[in-house]
């Protein structure tokens, strides 16, 4: 519902930064939808943006200032990939519209202004994964740059300033966790992690015993918001190894995928999947095919198909 007025005279914005206002209110002087995250108004030149962090993480949504010195804020849209139009379309063409992009903090009853913002001009928003409403599936979510006209720059509370070029660092072995729990922090791991993690932990020591230094690398791709991890990385060998615990078709192929992801980054770089057992011929020869080698547990060791582990 939008509380337009009848007559075509904006009225006079009044609030000014930390001043609190009924919802309700503001709408009915200012015009705007009355629930949602985004109200743009019919009645004056405005785009009223509310940022509810609590209630924001249920729907995937998370808002707060980046070290860029932006509010990032997460656009409109529950389920699927969220997509320019509606809501989103009014943030990303206020200035050509000639309206003003007001934050508040808050999404009902009493909300609090925090100022005037705009999008940024070199770079107005990004596109990052996040969950669907209530834990569902990962989509793609539009996150907003918003830079402050007046008000003061927050503490940082959001991500980092996107990368111009890959930044990788090498991580613990022992800080197993999966891409999506990086998405999703609060969830709890699926069965299948929790035995890719097991599965990891026996491949660690069987490659330690032989001498061989194993990590994991943390890849920030450029002009993305998360990291992408492989599971195991071996330096010396140039080999990267991606976990799943199961050996189904759909298992060894989204492996494939991911391994296909990774090692762009990597030069030269060898590649193996790692499962819990020995999988079916055709699926040795789809890993063989995409020149993947495969390895499973036996007999307190590993075997493999295709590359063998030598010590150096």
């Amino acid at each position: 519902m939008d509380n337009s007025k009848s007559d075509n005279i904006s009225p006079e914005w009044t609030l000014k930064p930390d001043e609190k206002i009924e919802r309700k209110a503001l709408h009915e002087q200012f015009g705007g939808r009355t629930q949602g995250g985004i109200g743009p108004s019919k009645s004056s030149p405005n785009v009223f943006v509310f940022t509810d962090p609590i209630a924001g993480t249920k729907h995937g949504y998370i808002d707060g200032w980046g070290e860029d010195g932006c509010f990032h804020y997460t656009g409109e849209g529950q389920r699927g990939d969220q997509v320019m139009k509606s809501g989103n379309a009014s943030i990303f063409r206020h200035k050509q519209e000639g309206r003003a992009l007001r934050l508040f903090d808050g999404a009902r009853g009493v909300v609090e202004y925090m100022g005037e913002f705009e999008v940024d001009d070199h770079q107005p928003y990004y596109l990052a994964d996040a969950p669907e409403t209530g834990g569902g599936p990962v989509r793609q979510v539009i996150v907003f740059r918003l830079r402050p006209v007046q008000t003061p720059v927050g503490a940082p509370t959001v991500g980092a300033i996107l990368p111009n070029q890959p930044v990788f660092e090498d991580v613990p072995l022992e800080g197993y966790f999966t891409e999506r729990m990086v998405v999703e922090p609060s969830r709890e791991p699926y069965e299948a992690e929790r035995k890719e993690a097991e599965l990891v932990r026996q491949f660690a020591d069987y490659v330690r015993a032989m001498g061989l230094q194993i990590v994991r690398r943390r890849i920030l791709p450029k002009g993305e918001a998360k990291p992408i991890f492989t599971d195991i990385y071996l330096p010396t060998k140039n080999l990267l190894v991606e976990a799943k615990g199961s050996v189904e078709r759909g298992s060894l192929r989204m492996a494939i995928g991911q391994l296909s992801d990774y090692r762009r980054f990597f030069e030269g770089a060898d590649c193996a999947v790692l499962v819990p057992s020995k999988p079916r011929d055709d699926l040795l020869d789809l890993c063989e095919s995409q020149s993947i080698s495969v390895f499973w547990p036996i007999d307190g060791g590993f075997q493999s198909h295709g590359s063998q582990l030598t010590k150096d």
